[in-house]
């Protein structure tokens, strides 16, 4: 059995310089850039299949002060793909919207609140059974908070975050884009089925 001694980190708080130390996981799965209402719908259908999500959202950076861009991407990771929302090429998000408010499906990452807010406000709709990760992890005594963190200390991985502020407003997403927006929502699934896990609640 793994215990607390062999899992550093678990009760202290990870240092910048450990996280870096840590071999880099990037999600290697099938990945859906959805742009036309026909892939949304057939997206939607897998999705329901699923009884937890991991979940994100990016946004195109405020280099202006006063401005606010709006949402660009939803992604959503099952156990079988993650799906990369474009909103710019959405008509719109309805059945998007019943997925959200399915309460059969876990819907988890970190910091969820900030998310739900800016879909509201871009999609409106209601959001049931949203699960903050990082509330899980504080519980458990963990540390560190972040989806950089709680890799780390979870998983024993580390992410990479070079892309987080570049456009993802961007017509075509590039490669590294689509690749990060998959491996933050595919880490959130997997940071909530390892604190699922029975010696996860004697961290």
């Amino acid at each position: 059995m793994t215990t607390e001694k062999s899992r550093p980190g678990f009760d202290l708080k990870m240092t910048a310089e450990e996280i870096n130390s840590l071999p880099i996981a990037a999600y290697e799965g099938m990945v859906h850039v959805v742009a036309t209402q026909e892939a949304l719908e057939k997206a939607v259908h897998d999705l329901r299949r699923e009884t937890v999500l991991g979940f994100d959202t990016e946004t195109k950076p405020n280099f202006v002060r006063g401005e606010n861009n709006p949402l660009s991407l939803i992604q959503l990771a099952g156990s079988r793909a993650v799906y990369i929302l474009q909103l710019r090429h959405l008509q719109s998000c309805a059945p998007l919207l019943n997925l959200f408010s399915d309460k059969r499906i876990i819907k988890t990452g970190v910091d969820i609140p900030q998310d739900i807010v800016k879909l509201q406000e871009r999609i409106g709709g209601e959001y049931k059974n949203c699960v903050d990760v990082s509330l899980i992890a504080k519980q458990a005594g963990l540390k560190n908070f972040s989806l950089r963190g709680l890799a780390a200390i979870l998983l024993g991985v580390r992410i990479t975050k070079g892309m987080r502020v570049s456009n993802w407003a961007r017509d075509t997403l590039l490669p590294a884009q689509i690749k990060y927006a998959a491996t933050d929502a595919w880490i959130s699934r997997e940071l909530y089925l390892r604190l699922q896990q029975p010696e996860a609640e004697k961290i």
